[in-house]
């Protein structure tokens, strides 16, 4: 059978796949002494709170499941946009918000809306796979600029002015970013988005964890730098409904029409009663459940952070979001007696029943020299990983 370039042109998403060796080990340790941890996933390990549960079951009992508008319903959309003038005090008006099936739908809906066969988008190195694949997938190619743990493995105006080239379209960022859980300084985000508006491009931004912001410095949308900037959304992290598939994007108001006539042919619409059940997100009683998790959130990264750079997994750059370690395994995978980090990942798997992600997903520059730890999970977990890795490697 004869597959399209698109398609051979998309890598493995090895996550997934150390992710399934892990799960093959942890059938065999079940019930040990040692169970397998996984700190690999990047999914939070809280569920939906019970008045989105509520909300789901009342969607269903009441025959609330057929098609909404490809755009979304227009209550949840002004939620949203009340979300961001209460969160972020920026006004976002409900008809530049279109709801999405995640925010993968979203990716996928904004660089078909964008990009021409052959346009280049300027990324991070390291950043999120999928992001450059789904600039792969509309025919375009992403260009990783390597970045440094000084920028914050983040890119800079410096570096988007030196990378644009004939054929750069635009830029995609991330802030706060996966794998790092760093994010792009205000005055940084706005020089980059000055140059790229300088040479007539687009700026679309990847704000998923923007919820799971933890530092007064950061944690602002890039929405406050003009209506021309492109922001895609989840209720998958901060809102913890992962599985629910349902995210939004915010888009400038005349590419509203584009994306809905996209949506429409390609998703219809997000799930009805996933919809229904985020309306309740927005409730007071919600939103100080997840200000409570953010904290636990913060808590494990304070404590975690600091074990991993006693144990010489040195976290270059201290995250100031979402739930990631990006950590240099170097000095550690010498003392196992192992190589990069793909096999490093793969001894610590083996050896202390812990699964981790090594940074060959993330990118070219210098991602074999690092791992990411998760930190959506327990603490009394993570405290479990630190005392197996301090026997380990300690």
């Amino acid at each position: 059978m004869k597959f399209s370039t698109r398609a051979e042109r998309i890598e493995p998403f090895y996550v997934m796949e150390v992710a399934k060796a892990a799960q093959g080990l942890a059938r065999e340790v079940a019930g040990t002494r040692e169970p397998m941890i996984f700190l690999n996933i990047g999914e939070p390990d809280f569920t939906a709170p019970p008045l989105v549960r509520q909300a789901a079951d009342r969607a269903v009992r009441d025959g609330l499941t057929q098609y909404t508008n490809a755009l979304g319903l227009d209550e949840l959309r002004e939620r949203i946009s009340g979300w961001y003038a209460a969160r972020f005090g920026v006004n976002v008006p409900a008809r530049r918000i279109v709801v999405t099936a995640g925010a993968s739908a979203a990716l996928q809906l904004a660089c078909l809306a964008l990009i021409d066969a052959g346009d280049e988008i300027l990324m991070p190195d390291p950043s999120y796979p999928c992001n450059r694949h789904f600039v792969s997938a509309a025919d375009g190619r992403a260009v990783l600029v390597p970045t440094t743990a000084e920028e914050r493995f983040q890119l800079s105006a410096a570096k988007v002015e030196a990378a644009w080239g004939a054929r750069t379209r635009g830029v995609l960022l991330a802030s706060p970013s996966n794998p790092t859980g760093t994010s792009i300084a205000p005055d940084e985000l706005r020089r980059i988005h000055e140059a790229v508006r300088a040479r007539g491009g687009i700026t679309i931004i990847d704000e998923i964890y923007l919820g799971l912001s933890y530092e007064e410095a950061f944690g602002h949308t890039a929405l406050a730098l003009g209506e021309d900037v492109v922001s895609i959304n989840s209720f998958s992290k901060y809102f913890n409904m992962t599985g629910w598939r349902l995210g939004w994007m915010v888009v400038p108001e005349a590419m509203v029409s584009v994306v809905e006539r996209l949506a429409q042919n390609l998703f219809i619409c997000a799930s009805t009663i996933s919809q229904h059940a985020a309306l309740a997100c927005f409730e007071a009683e919600s939103i100080a459940e997840y200000e409570r998790r953010r904290a636990e959130f913060k808590a494990r990264r304070d404590f975690f952070i600091p074990a991993l750079n006693r144990l010489g997994l040195t976290v270059p750059v201290p995250p100031d979001g979402a739930f990631y370690a990006w950590a240099d395994c170097g000095e550690a995978a010498r003392r196992l007696g192992v190589q990069g980090s793909w096999d490093f990942a793969f001894e610590l798997m083996r050896r202390a029943h812990l699964a981790i992600t090594p940074g060959r997903d993330f990118g070219t520059a210098d991602t074999a020299r690092f791992v990411r730890f998760s930190t959506a999970n327990s603490m009394a977990q993570l405290q479990e990983a630190v005392a197996r890795m301090q026997a380990l490697i300690g």
